[in-house]
């Protein structure tokens, strides 16, 4: 065999040299192609589901949200474990499947049993949702949204994280590789209505009351269409509230005289912050806002990165004036400096 291999070698050398070049090629390929990183990601094969429930306690969310959660989960075929911490408002669990076990039927099958998990939990105590399908080691790319200099009295942090919300993560979200991105620092903008207890005991008001106006009164609406022949007219009501005035307009209720009570009547609506647990600052300059981009699971981290260099490239184009967005950690240069 190894004699006709070699004739054939000897006699055929245009077809030898042309198929060395085809495997030298396809080798060279295949070599730039291969994920190169840093670190090995040994986590093991996991779904994780939270569940956000500000109000309650540790114990209530371990009772009320982390068992009914573990129960829906415990039939599910090809797990390894089951584990769940339950703190402050949040509660975590985390299902841990055979290696072999694909990560998208086992996420699949995660979503199914949290429709029986969530109607075990009391309305209103929060939803489980699955995390991204990422890992510890996914954290490629760190930035931070921040003023110009000079600019720095233009913008408040407010409105840095409401630009790293609305402009900078939603043109990130859709970069290929990219699982997620986690907003840090700034402050979350909310409308506020900040209630009056002398001004609802005088009218005659109750806080529910107002609660329902608002959650009412707050939504478009439709109302199909009229027909007129050769045309049709569409009908849709606008309330909406898109401003501070909108929300103290609202009707929460009338007086025996027919008088309206709107909610500028018993309370003050005005622009506000979440609460928040910490603050994200640069050096001695002050407050920045920042965002963490995350890798999807087995997704080559030296493309990832590439393709978000080119993204943030159009995302600054889109910045208003005075406002930029600087990258702090690249796992590119830690790949770089670990294989050269």
């Amino acid at each position: 065999m190894f004699d006709r291999l070699i004739y054939f070698s000897i006699h055929n050398k245009l077809i030898i040299g042309l198929l060395t070049l085809a495997l030298v090629a396809w080798g060279g390929y295949s070599l730039s192609r291969l994920p190169i990183d840093a670190l090995p990601d040994i986590t093991s094969n996991q779904v994780v589901v939270y569940t956000v429930a500000p109000s309650l306690a540790a114990q209530e969310i371990e009772r009320l949200v982390s068992f009914p959660v573990e129960q829906a989960m415990a039939t599910i075929p090809g797990q390894v474990e089951v584990r769940s911490f339950s703190r402050f408002g949040l509660s975590v669990v985390t299902i841990v499947f055979e290696d072999k076990t694909d990560i998208y039927w086992a996420r699949t099958q995660v979503s199914e049993r949290l429709r029986e998990a969530e109607s075990q939990i009391p309305a209103g105590t929060g939803r489980p949702e699955l995390a991204p399908l990422s890992t510890g080691l996914g954290e490629v790319y760190q930035y931070l949204v921040r003023a110009k200099p000079g600019y720095e009295k233009r913008y408040s942090a407010t409105e840095l994280r409401t630009m790293q919300d609305w402009l900078v993560r939603r043109q990130l979200l859709g970069t290929p590789g990219v699982a997620d991105v986690s907003s840090f620092g700034g402050l979350l903008k909310q409308y506020e209505v900040a209630l009056d207890p002398e001004r609802l005991r005088s009218l005659g008001v109750t806080v529910d009351e107002v609660y329902r106006a608002v959650a009412a009164n707050n939504q478009n609406a439709g109302g199909a269409y009229l027909d007129q022949n050769p045309t049709a007219a569409f009908i849709r009501t606008e309330g909406l509230a898109t401003s501070l005035a909108d929300i103290g307009s609202i009707v929460v209720r009338s007086t025996s005289t027919g008088l309206p009570v709107l909610v500028r009547d018993v309370a003050e609506v005005h622009l506000g912050a979440a609460v928040r647990y910490g603050a994200m600052t640069l050096n001695d300059q002050g407050e920045v806002t920042g965002g963490l981009v995350l890798m999807l699971k087995g997704a080559n981290a030296a493309e990832v990165i590439r393709a978000v260099q080119q993204r943030m490239a159009t995302i600054r184009k889109t910045l208003p004036q005075g406002v930029t967005v600087e990258p702090f950690l690249d796992r590119s240069h830690l790949v770089d400096r670990a294989i050269h």
